[in-house]
């Protein structure tokens, strides 16, 4: 059976990129074995490479950390349009920092400021946002962060826990074995994350700001009256190709 047959076998829906992938990486045959063994048990591709590409950007992700998704992209984007030369950018619950990281990417000349409550997603992140000069923070959403920044964030990205409790069953073993459960789990209906990160952000946005919060589908009412209910005005945008969906709170 070839490597492409082995992995198809496995249910890998893009079995002929992740064989071309996996035998980049390997050094001899039977490490190869090994990688494909991984794989086969249900490991994230991403964490068997040590790398995932998001944004045209090479994010290094460590075992035990939320893989960034293709569907942030669309978080990205629009982040990107509210960030100027020279923008406070603050990656809240960032994970690998991949948001971060993309959005210094394509503005340039940003500050970038990103927080985590794991430790191996703040290791991920530190790496991931050096090129930016980012600060990378350990903490509970905003508790760790400089007092400074209070009142001077332009743009604040989002992308924290968003699965119903109940449904974290469902979801691909890939993510649901292999993803900290505080990345996924949202709380009874979703969005109890995103009440903590609406509660506080007009504290911390400057003047004009904007809170990005990429949520679901089912959950995006829920996320926008959060918002409403802490003076933001919000405004929902999906994307049906990258089946993403996104809040943005406009601040006063």
């Amino acid at each position: 059976m070839t490597i492409v047959e082995r992995l198809r076998a496995a249910g890998c829906v893009f079995a002929e990129d992740e064989a071309r992938l996996l035998s980049a990486e390997a050094h001899t045959p039977a490490e190869l074995d090994t990688l494909i063994q991984r794989r086969i048990d249900g490991e994230p591709l991403e964490v068997i490479l040590g790398w995932a590409e998001f944004c045209g950007l090479r994010i290094v992700v460590e075992p035990g950390v939320f893989v960034p998704r293709q569907r942030s992209e669309l978080l990205v984007r629009h982040a990107v349009t509210l960030a100027g030369p020279g923008a406070v950018v603050l990656d809240l619950c960032c994970g690998t920092g991949a948001l971060g990281a993309a959005v210094a990417a394509q503005v340039g000349d940003i500050r970038l400021y990103a927080a985590d409550i794991e430790p191996a997603a703040v290791r991920c992140a530190r790496a991931n946002v050096a090129q930016a000069r980012g600060e990378v923070f350990e903490g509970d959403l905003y508790t760790p962060l400089p007092l400074s920044l209070k009142g001077h964030v332009d743009v604040l990205i989002v992308n924290a826990p968003y699965v119903p409790t109940d449904a974290i069953a469902m979801m691909p073993p890939e993510a649901r074995d292999h993803e900290p459960r505080v990345a996924l789990d949202g709380g009874q209906d979703g969005v109890d994350v995103h009440r903590r990160v609406a509660a506080e952000a007009p504290q911390w946005l400057a003047p004009g700001g904007h809170l990005l919060i990429e949520t679901g589908e089912s959950q995006a009412s829920h996320t926008a009256e959060a918002m409403a209910h802490n003076g933001l005005t919000p405004e929902v945008i999906t994307d049906d190709e990258l089946y993403a969906t996104i809040v943005v709170g406009a601040g006063g």
